[in-house]
């Protein structure tokens, strides 16, 4: 998942360094082409790619607080000899 991640963002630097390269070309145009073909959708496809680690991530501290909370059964008493 990263590997692809990291290879749009390479394509996408790269089409930035094009942009404000180019002879009619402008940083801001680079800087919108970089942020708006790679950093913002990007964080959405990882954002939802992550959800299901989140959710077990939850219910695991969800589990362990309610193993922690929960009371432990003492031994019964014993009586004198």
């Amino acid at each position: 998942m990263y590997l692809v991640a990291i290879a749009w963002i390479y394509v996408v630097l790269m089409m930035a360094i094009a942009e404000a390269t180019a002879a009619n070309g402008t940083v801001l145009g680079a800087f919108f082409t970089f942020f708006l073909y790679g950093v913002m959708p990007l964080s959405i496809l990882i954002y939802i790619m992550r959800t299901p680690a989140r959710k077990r991530a939850r219910l695991a501290a969800e589990n362990a607080s309610a193993a922690a909370n929960e009371p432990t059964a003492s031994p019964p008493p014993q009586s004198p000899r």
